[in-house]
């Protein structure tokens, strides 16, 4: 019998070779978002070492902005006694 570590070996070079002639693109595109994840994270660094005492972090301090509410539908919670929704 197969044990776990022979059948990922096996789904491994399957998929090696069948996808052979996408892996350059899947490379290039996780290098691409790598390349994004770091500059995205280097600009909030960046954004917090410029204002030390962090406008987005103080929530309920006078001149934080309020949360945004979006509009929508509301659902009353369910009592259990009344049993399911209506649809």
């Amino acid at each position: 019998m197969f044990g776990i570590s022979e059948i990922g070996v096996i789904l491994i070079v399957i998929v090696l070779v069948l996808c052979v002639k996408k892996l350059p693109d899947l490379a290039r595109s996780a290098g691409k978002s790598a390349r994004i994840l770091k500059a995205e994270a280097k600009s909030l660094k960046d954004q917090d070492s410029q204002d030390p005492q962090g406008s987005h972090g103080t929530q309920g301090t006078q001149g934080s902005t309020p949360p945004r509410v979006i509009p929508g539908e509301t659902v009353a919670p369910r009592d259990t006694e009344q049993g399911p929704r209506p649809q």
